[in-house]
């Protein structure tokens, strides 16, 4: 079971770990992000990992196709060029 910082939300902890996991190439574009399998791998409620997607999504890390799921954005072209 996934331990839990008690002083954040666990919706805000759930969304650090996913965007470090896209930031970090471990979720490719494309990749499926399933409610349920965040539900499982951190013991969460379904409402919880909602909140997680939706932050993401307002973010434009993730986006949502009805029926089938989130998804992870592909690199933007408004991102700043690492030096």
């Amino acid at each position: 079971m996934f331990e839990f910082e008690p002083d954040r939300p666990k919706w805000q902890q759930v969304a650090d770990i996913i965007r470090q996991r896209i930031q970090s190439g471990t979720y490719p574009p494309k990749y499926l992000v399933s409610e349920l399998s965040l539900v499982q791998e951190f013991g969460i409620a379904r409402d919880t990992a909602r909140k997680a997607v939706r932050a993401l999504r307002e973010e434009g890390l993730l986006y949502t196709i009805p029926h089938m799921g989130s998804f992870v954005s592909p690199p933007s072209d408004t991102e700043p060029a690492h030096s």
